[in-house]
């Protein structure tokens, strides 16, 4: 199955979270619509919402509260996102002009707060505790990860272990309670949420591994963003730092001397992305992010056969193929 069919099978739920989401962001301070749109409406896959519609209709919920909580969900991507651009002075979001760069960098943090406060008034209307106490969790797991990875910006030791702690954090909590919100919305079992909770998971760490790993492969037209951009912003990736791992110790020291600049010439970038693939750094990061799908498959074995799993699965195909 392709991705495409699994959106056009939910594009009418997909169309009722667009509803909530335009909803959701009313406000008479016209600020917080306008920047909060100019991200929203900016071509997000709505990958999250996606995931959150199909572990439900698995579990049987077909209920009207999954799409205040799927908008919960892209609402806290978004924030983060806001947030991330002014921690990182992004020039560029999904191939338009940041909206730090437009609105100012107080705009953007203060939009993106009243992001994460709507999701929790969302979900106070929805009533559901289990849900309210993960997402408490989350949201303060995913703040560790953005002071973790600022602590950490510009370390050229950065250890796999490290960056593996920082896309947990960052990306992949989301994802798992997506997955985890759609069954527990449909009243599942223990088991049963905590199985699609570390589906998402490994759906969320080989998301986040892809994505690093295009940062160095894709073309800038279909990415939305400068190719190469995560090394400007100090950030150290797993393609980097295994080709790091693997070099001597002298051509190790030259390569960390110039990503430690940050302000990389496109003579320095192509150096680097040719170490990258001589010591075979984007080979291991998606062999890495390959073995995440792979046991993020297998974990729904105790789901019977139905059209729902073979959607997940096809949306698992879709990290690893992606080009975009």
């Amino acid at each position: 199955m392709q991705i495409q069919k699994v959106f056009s099978a939910y594009k009418k739920d997909l169309q009722e979270v667009e509803r909530n989401l335009n909803k959701h962001i009313t406000s008479d301070v016209k600020l917080i619509p306008d920047v909060s749109r100019h991200l929203i409406d900016s071509g997000g896959k709505r990958f999250r919402p996606l995931l959150l519609l199909i572990c439900g209709a698995l579990c049987g919920y077909k209920g009207k509260n999954r799409f205040p909580m799927a908008t919960v969900m892209e609402f806290i991507h978004t924030a983060t996102l806001l947030h991330d651009d002014v921690v990182d002075q992004a020039v560029m979001r999904r191939g338009k002009i940041s909206a730090n760069n437009i609105w100012g960098n107080a705009a953007s943090v203060l939009v993106g707060d009243f992001l994460y406060s709507k999701s929790f008034t969302l979900m106070t209307e929805i009533g559901n505790l289990a849900i309210m106490k993960m997402m408490s969790d989350v949201t303060n797991i995913m703040s560790e990860g953005e002071v973790f990875q600022l602590m950490k910006c510009g370390d050229v030791n950065l250890t796999e272990e490290e960056y593996l702690t920082i896309i947990h954090k960052k990306t992949a909590v989301l994802i798992s309670a997506a997955c985890a919100s759609g069954a527990i919305l449909a009243g599942a079992s223990e088991d049963k949420v905590t199985t699609l909770a570390h589906f998402g998971h490994n759906l969320g760490m080989a998301f986040q591994m892809t994505d690093d790993t295009l940062d160095y492969m894709a073309k800038e037209k279909d990415f939305g963003k400068a190719i190469g951009k995560d090394l400007e912003e100090g950030k150290m990736t797993l393609p980097l730092i295994y080709a790091l791992r693997k070099a001597k110790p002298a051509e190790r020291k030259i390569i960390k001397e110039k990503v430690a600049r940050r302000k990389l010439s496109q003579k320095s970038l192509k150096e680097i992305l040719i170490f990258i693939q001589k010591h075979g750094g984007i080979d291991y990061a998606m062999q890495c992010a390959g073995k995440y799908i792979s046991d993020a498959k297998l974990m729904l074995s105790v789901f019977p056969e139905s059209i729902q799993k073979n959607q997940l699965f096809a949306v698992a195909d879709y990290i690893i193929y992606r080009q975009t």
